[in-house]
């Protein structure tokens, strides 16, 4: 685990360093990226649930608690990135607001969901799975795909999906229409709603 360049934008935790994890298991979201995304949201995340789903270092988790978030829910399988993970957001101290789950994240993202229906919440979900390039991720967008069709509409504020460029998404992933893309070099952003 090493202090890393990347960190917080903005908001009560600006400038805060992060810990990661091994760089072969753990690619973190840019710092332009993130920029851009909570540029597009403003102050939707004010108050509002967050759930970075594959969450590696939980840079963008943290960057919406950093921004108002009241809770954030983080999925990861890798145990390093998991302890990482947990050292960053105490690093924040943001343990309260916050929970860790680890696991599949195309399992664990049910019982997050479980959880916001007993909550009665909506909540952002922030898609960043692996690169297809990496042996075993080849059909990861398909599963990506699957289970956002699957999300119950009355417990998703947002779907943003971070991806490969040059991978397409369809128009319509289940009831969910996709109204903003933007490109930022080997990354790409999706907007859902």
């Amino acid at each position: 685990m090493v202090k890393s360049n990347i960190q917080i934008i903005a908001g009560k935790h600006r400038g805060k360093k992060l810990y990661m994890a091994n760089k072969e298991t753990t690619r973190s979201s840019k710092n332009i990226l993130k920029e851009s995304v909570f540029n597009t949201l403003q102050f939707e995340v004010v108050d509002a649930v967050f759930v970075e789903v594959f969450a590696g270092t939980g840079s963008v988790g943290l960057e919406a608690l950093s921004r108002g978030a009241k809770f954030a829910y983080f999925l990861e399988k890798d145990r390093d990135s998991f302890r990482v993970l947990q050292e960053n957001i105490k690093a924040c101290k943001e343990e309260e607001n916050s929970e860790v789950i680890l696991g599949d994240s195309f399992e664990t993202i049910w019982d997050v969901v479980d959880k916001l229906q007993r909550n009665k919440e909506k909540a952002f979900f922030y898609f960043d799975p692996p690169f297809a390039v990496r042996v075993g991720n080849e059909d990861i967008y398909d599963k990506v795909v699957d289970t956002i069709a699957r999300l119950p509409r009355i417990n998703v504020e947002k779907i943003i999906i971070e991806y490969q460029t040059g991978i397409e998404f369809p128009e319509m992933i289940g009831k969910y229409k996709q109204i903003k893309t933007r490109k930022f070099g080997k990354s790409s952003i999706a907007y859902y709603e």
